[in-house]
């Protein structure tokens, strides 16, 4: 599943080749690009998607927008937040989804054994 999910603005550095800020995702805090929203500053809130903030919102919506997906399921948002930055990983609080074993059966005759 793929989320925009809002978060606070809390550092901005423009010393590499794009803009980059640290962003607080109600704790959880994260690197994002800013090259999208140029206009962002420290204390704006935006929407973040695989790492790239996307649009600017106000706080009282980014607020709204959190409690609700806090409700939805609170582990699916810590899951989504660590799969967003694959480098940093998930939060520490935030474990991998169970692995699920398929059976495979190749197509065709078995492979011959030597007598």
């Amino acid at each position: 599943m793929c989320l925009g999910i809002p978060g606070k603005v809390v550092e901005i550095s423009d010393d590499g080749p794009l803009r980059m800020g640290k962003i607080d995702f109600g704790g959880v805090r994260k690197e994002a690009c800013l090259a999208y929203v140029p206009e962002v500053a420290i204390g704006d809130y935006v929407i973040v998607h695989v790492g790239f903030a996307i649009s600017r919102l106000d706080e009282d919506e980014a607020l709204k927008t959190l409690e609700l997906l806090r409700m939805i399921d609170a582990d699916m948002v810590e899951m989504e937040l660590g799969s967003m930055f694959a480098p940093d990983g998930p939060p520490a609080a935030a474990a991998p989804p169970a692995a699920t074993a398929v059976a495979f059966t190749p197509m065709g005759p078995p492979p011959a054994t030597a007598s």
